[in-house]
């Protein structure tokens, strides 16, 4: 449009040198044209559009503007069609209704001018001049309506990505922190437990037994380095230790079944034909046997423990089976309390690698916790 404007401007300038040479009212045409240029190109400097701070200088300055061209008009009715990128000036400055008194003030003034250059009446002189202002009006109508609805539908993404986003971070956050409670649960919390009662009991035969306190002072030392371990590993990169230099699952297992890691005798068995396990399957079971062993440790009361890692082609299965004195699962403990929170959080680890968790208790017959996770290319 500005450059329309000025194309036009020039065009009407040199038609009319050419054809009124030397007449006296030139100068002043001239005058008003390098006026009315001026005056156009101070437009952008004056700031926004309606609606923003600036309003009434573009009012005053939309009002040099037209005036100057309504002078021009008089004086050369040629400049006449300078009106169509004014159309747009006064839709962009105005109020709605106010741009339209504009638009239909200027295509009068358009037909004048062309009528009087005209050597008789021609009906396309008074037609075309509405018809061109009502197009460019239409059009630039229909325009900003279209932009509008851009800008809110522009709004409404952005507002909804911002609330994806804070509701993903919510949620990111709160599945980290139930895998930290669950990796502090079963790594750190059950080795302070497990020291405690081997101190305890250490401290209970300390005079009768020395031999015997010596054991669980060096057992509790241990679990105390592997605590140490584990600490250390939740600094550094939250993965399981027990899987460092390439070591497998059954190793990690079997490691946990060794003689002194564990205050029950412990026998580790591997069914079918190994295959890779993802990392988070890998920690997933091992933490779970972790869990399960500590559990057998404080309550069951327990003097042997079978550890089982079963292939079975779709879907790896873990066993931990004890001759403990059993309980009854539907009153097990919730998990709100301070106690109770093991088994909950075994079946989350297996529900978030969409496999199942079982146990079968009865009391007084021991306890079978069984872990089955499918295996994505088995």
């Amino acid at each position: 449009m500005h450059a329309a404007f000025f194309l036009l401007l020039g065009a009407s300038l040199v038609r009319f040198l050419i054809r009124h040479p030397g007449e006296p009212r030139t100068p002043w045409i001239i005058a008003f044209s390098v006026a009315l240029a001026l005056l156009y190109v101070l437009g952008p400097v004056l700031g926004p559009v309606q609606g923003a701070p600036g309003t009434g200088r573009r009012f005053t300055w939309l009002g040099a503007v037209v005036a100057s061209w309504v002078v021009l008009v008089v004086l050369a009715p040629s400049f006449a069609w300078c009106a169509v990128p004014l159309f747009y000036t006064g839709l962009r400055t105005l109020p709605a209704r106010a741009s339209l008194v504009l638009v239909a003030l200027l295509t009068t003034l358009v037909v004048a001018a062309q009528l009087r250059l005209a050597e008789g009446f021609d009906p396309n002189l008074v037609l075309a001049p509405p018809a061109v202002a009502a197009i460019a009006t239409a059009v630039f109508v229909h325009t900003q309506r279209q932009a509008a609805r851009q800008r809110a539908l522009i709004d409404d993404l952005l507002r909804t990505r911002r609330e994806l986003a804070a509701t993903e971070r919510r949620e990111g956050t709160l599945a980290e922190r139930q895998r930290l409670s669950m990796e502090i649960h079963d790594t750190l919390a059950q080795g302070l437990s497990s020291q405690q009662m081997l101190l305890q009991a250490a401290d209970r035969t300390w005079d009768s037994d020395a031999e015997a306190a010596r054991r669980h002072v060096r057992t509790a030392a241990d679990i105390a380095a592997r605590g140490l371990a584990e600490a250390r590993r939740f600094v550094h990169d939250l993965a399981p230790p027990q899987f460092d230099g390439g070591a497998g699952l059954e190793d990690a297992l079997r490691a946990l079944a060794a003689p002194g890691s564990a205050t029950v005798s412990v026998r580790f068995h591997v069914e079918g034909v190994p295959v890779p396990l993802p990392d988070r399957v890998r920690s997933a079971l091992l933490r779970i046997a972790q869990g399960a062993l500590a559990n057998v440790t404080e309550h069951a009361v327990a003097t042997t423990v079978a550890l089982t890692l079963s292939y079975l082609g779709d879907q790896v299965v873990l066993d931990v089976a004890d001759d403990g004195r059993g309980f009854d699962p539907g009153a097990a403990a919730p998990s709100g309390g301070a106690r109770g929170h093991g088994l909950p959080a075994m079946r989350a680890r297996v529900r978030q690698l969409g496999g199942t968790l079982t146990i079968e208790s009865v009391p007084g017959e021991g306890t079978v916790l069984s872990a089955s996770v499918p295996l994505e290319n088995p």
